[in-house]
């Protein structure tokens, strides 16, 4: 492959990828013109278009997307093979940039960056808190951190953090003015506070098990809300009934600020896991940032 030929697929990808001639442009240190020349010229000794531009925005077209399909990962590759090439530096180094919920970032995530980035100065690391789940190839993130059930298989998972459990928990005034549930069932004569999913924004319906039968059940109250600190700070006013895991509310129930029921129908479940591309070849920054967030147990 002629160097011209290869440079004309990198701007392609990358402005498919920003669907931006002027961000690509910024991300690859060059100006839009050129960059627009190169994606031209690629189009033509392929003989398809492969952008569909308009005075808004730049979108691949169908080969356009099959081409950044190809591409992804062969680059991906290659990035990975080159950052694996700092194992011939003396101290590790090198950016890893992962994408994790807002509690998994705080409780578990921060205090292990915190000690890495103060023994070792050249690594950095980029945090993006995000509630949906994220492509990591597509978005260029090294890894992820979710609960170990929603993991996909072709990942490698690494658990860092203990099993978990969801706790169904009110304020001790609501429990004042209702009688406590006995079984998931009962939860329909309760006000309860929902949770607005991010990634389809359904709700959560709250899920049970007890004897290996589990149970879905679909509740219903006044408040629904996206941000769980809110919908804490709602059960803790007496607004209704919330369902989540216990590392949220198990300090609260502790406290004797909130009451929790239902405990026989809460099975532990797998906690959070780093999870990352299996084609991945680990560098010695990202590797060192593995070894620190993973699980131990006492």
């Amino acid at each position: 492959m002629k160097r011209d030929e290869l440079g004309d697929l990198v701007a392609f990808l990358a402005v498919a990828e920003e669907r931006s001639f002027t961000r690509a442009a910024a991300q690859l240190g060059t100006s839009q013109s050129s960059l627009s020349h190169n994606v031209r010229r690629l189009e033509e000794r392929m003989g398809v278009r492969l952008l569909t531009r308009t005075t808004r925005n730049v979108s691949p077209t169908d080969a356009g997307e099959q081409l950044a399909e190809t591409l992804r990962p062969a680059f991906d590759d290659i990035r990975s093979r080159i950052n694996a090439l700092s194992a011939l530096r003396q101290r590790p180094a090198g950016t890893i940039r992962i994408t994790s919920s807002r509690h998994a970032a705080e409780t578990i995530l921060m205090p292990a960056v915190k000690r890495l980035m103060a023994e070792f100065s050249e690594i950095n690391v980029e945090i993006s808190i995000e509630q949906r789940f994220v492509d990591l190839a597509a978005e260029r993130f090294d890894a992820g951190i979710r609960l170990g059930e929603g993991v996909e298989k072709d990942m490698i998972a690494v658990r860092i953090g203990p099993e978990l459990r969801m706790v169904v928990a009110g304020s001790p005034q609501y429990f004042e003015r209702h009688t406590k549930p006995r079984t998931p069932h009962d939860l329909t004569q309760h006000t309860c506070i929902n949770l607005r999913l991010p990634t389809l924004g359904g709700l959560y319906a709250w899920e049970f098990e007890k004897d290996t039968r589990p149970l879905n059940v679909r509740v219903d109250g006044q408040f629904i809300c996206n941000d769980v600190p809110m919908i804490i700070d709602a059960a803790l006013s007496g607004i209704g009934l919330t369902c989540l895991p216990d590392d949220h509310l198990g300090p609260l129930v502790k406290e004797g600020k909130l009451v929790s029921v239902l405990e026989d129908w809460c099975p532990p479940f797998p906690g959070y896991h780093l999870y990352y591309p299996s084609r991945r070849l680990a560098s010695p920054a990202f590797a060192l940032l593995v070894d620190a967030l993973r699980y131990r147990s006492a």
